[in-house]
Order: C-alpha cells, then structure tokens, then sequence
C-alpha cells in the first residue's frame, strides 16, 4: 500500500538563528511517498469451485491432520455457504494471513499473539467476480516505522564566534561559542494514513555534539549566539582549540556535529511505543589562527 507521509520540524536556532534559549520556529517540512505492507491481511485464495473440491476430496483432512489440527466439521464454519459456490470458477475466497517479516524492526510485541488475535476475528471471506476484495488493514506499528523510514532528517548547521580577519577565524586558546543555526531540528514529528489507520511520530533532540580536531568541546545544549547582551549569560556549547588549523590542507579546522533524536510514536490502533535513536552527521569546517606574542628587550639600560 502507498501511504502518504507528512513531516516537520521545529528548529534548535534560537529565533531562526541559533539555540537553547529560543527557537520554535517550523523552519522545515517534507512530504513524501511510502510503501507499507500489513502485517496481517487478505490473501487471495481459491475459486468457490475449487474450495469445494479440496475440502470434499479428503485434502482439507490431510491438511488439518498434519499442519493444522482441528476437525473438518469445525473448519467448515469458517467457509460460510462454501457448497453454494460449487459452480462459481470466477469468485475467490480471500483467507486471512500474517508474516512476522512485515512487523516493524522495533516493534517488541509478540508475533504469535497478533497473529492469534487478527485469526480470531477475521474469518475467510468470499468475493464475487467484479467485487472489491477486502481493504487491508496496517498494523500502527508498521506505518510508524515506514513512515519514518521515508523522511530525510536535515543534518545540522553551525554558526561560531569569534570570527576574526579576512578569513574569520577563532583563536588557539579562546572560548569559541557554537551555535545551532538554520533548520537544524531540534524535534521533528512525522504523519501518515494508511486507511483508517494513522500514527503519528515524534523525533527529540536536546544538544549538539560536536568533534572538533585539535580541541575539546563542551556542549550540553543548542549553544546561543554570541552578543554583548549573551556574553555575561555565557554559552551551554564551545569549543577550545588548541592548534592552528595551518597544518590542514584547506586551513581549517573539521568539526564533527552530530545530533541524537529520541524517537516515540504513537497511533489510532492502539499502537505505541519507541524506535531506535536516529543520529544526523556532518562535518564543517573552522578556520582556527594563532595569536602569536614578540618579546623584545631594550637596546639601552636605563
């Protein structure tokens, strides 16, 4: 089944710009198409002709006798009027059917019991030639999972400061504040429909982390852009560079900025639970210079 999937973003960037003490503003979306399969659903079957010469041919008793079990009496009730449909080689019967292989990759629930329950409460059901065959049903669970596999998470963006000179660099040694800028997310939520089945994915993120070559970070949050009014409040994400980015083939310094999403979802049958934690990556660079210090002494003694 085609599903169609609907996601956005609520950006880290504090007032579009930059991190932990702002943000809110949807600066993304995305819409996109799936493929869902259900994890239980109507298999076509047999013609009414054929039906009824394989249960009074004898093969329904073997069947039942070395797969199945149960007594061919109490088989029968689930093939409603199967006699009436003797003649009939253009209607199929739709039998229901489950495979483990269709649940979600962090759906914990027992395959066993769904499929025991969907069996119960759904007998073979038979279609006329011309007539629509029974609409499949997608598990929560399912569409959660496909739904989120068809979304492109936006990697995030950075902004830094100091940036000093032509070539806006930071300085060996210095507090460089770090930033989330832009669409990078800090939760996103994702949608999808599939019949009368809908979920509804939720994806949060807390902080950046940042890689830096020849440095250390600390970073618990989005960070803040630097100003003179943010300054005396400070910053909950910076990098201290202790090289100069000369050494680098292009003169800067790579970053590693990762983000880690915590993912839950939730949907109309009931289904919920969590996924497993999604991380964006991607690398920027910063040019780092070096202050260098002259000590001279004088030509002269006082």
């Amino acid at each position: 089944m085609t599903i169609s999937v609907t996601a956005t973003s609520t950006s880290a960037a504090a007032d579009g710009s930059g991190g932990s003490h702002g943000g809110g503003v949807v600066s993304w979306s995305q819409s996109v198409t799936a493929s869902v399969h259900p994890v239980c659903w109507y298999e076509r079957s047999g013609t009414g002709a054929e039906r009824v010469e394989w249960i009074e041919s004898g093969k329904a008793v073997e069947y039942l006798r070395f797969i199945h079990g149960g007594s061919l009496d109490e088989y029968k009730t689930h093939f409603p009027d199967y006699e009436s449909y003797a003649d009939d080689t253009e209607g199929h019967w739709y039998v229901p059917t489950c495979l483990e292989q269709y649940m979600a990759e962090d759906d914990d629930r027992d395959f066993a019991e769904i499929e025991d329950a969907y069996m119960a409460e759904h007998d073979p059901v038979y279609v006329p030639a011309g007539q629509a065959a029974p609409e499949p049903v997608i598990d929560g669970a399912a569409l959660a999972q496909a739904a989120w596999d068809a979304v492109t998470i936006p990697t995030a963006t950075i902004g830094y400061n100091p940036m000093v000179g032509d070539i806006q660099a930071t300085i060996v040694g210095w507090d460089t504040w770090v930033w989330a800028t832009g669409d990078t997310p800090r939760e996103v939520t994702v949608t999808a429909t599939a019949g009368a089945t809908t979920a509804t994915i939720t994806a949060t993120a807390s902080m950046l982390t940042l890689q830096p070559k020849d440095g250390t970070a600390k970073c618990t949050g989005f960070g803040i852009p630097w100003s003179e009014d943010n300054d005396s409040r400070g910053t909950d994400c910076m990098i201290v560079f202790n090289r100069s980015s000369a050494h680098f083939k292009d003169s800067t310094t790579p970053v590693d900025v990762k983000v880690s999403y915590a993912i839950s979802y939730t949907a109309s049958d009931g289904a919920s639970g969590s996924m497993d934690t999604h991380t964006t990556s991607t690398t920027t660079s910063i040019p780092v210079a070096e202050i260098q210090a002259i000590n001279t002494r004088p030509t002269t003694e006082p």
